[in-house]
């Protein structure tokens, strides 16, 4: 029977919460917005962890894809610095390879959401005549 929280789920959620600090405290890139680091997936060998974040720029609410892709090469650039730090944190003798992919999972919340709230309204208005 598996395990209900496993070795690698444990695992990256201590990757996501050091990174994090790591990223709020000690990375000094004024080109990052302000990055939120929302899932950590790390492969059962250990080799890598898919990181997915969201990010906003100063003023806005929401990024556009130009903001996106540069914070994500930003944060794939600097992946071998946060591996080191990591390292140096973690008690593992392995250190999953950090890999940030943008995540669009919020995004595809919100589009359903406001079609959702449409669908309703239209119905309301076909009810009321």
């Amino acid at each position: 029977m598996a395990k209900d929280y496993s070795r690698t789920q444990r695992l990256g959620e201590q990757i996501k919460r050091e990174l994090a600090h790591m990223l709020q405290f000690d990375v000094k890139d004024p080109r990052l917005g302000i990055v939120t680091l929302n899932a950590v997936k790390v492969a059962s060998d250990l080799g890598y962890a898919d990181i997915y974040f969201t990010v906003m720029k100063s003023g806005m609410v929401e990024a556009d894809d130009e903001t996106v892709a540069e914070t994500e090469q930003i944060l794939n650039d600097m992946s071998g610095f946060l591996r080191t730090e990591l390292s140096q944190i973690l008690r593992t003798r392995i250190t999953p390879q950090p890999r940030f992919h943008y995540d669009v999972a919020l995004e595809r919340g919100h589009k359903l959401t406001n079609l959702i709230n449409q669908a309703v309204k239209s119905d309301k208005r076909e009810d009321d005549q």
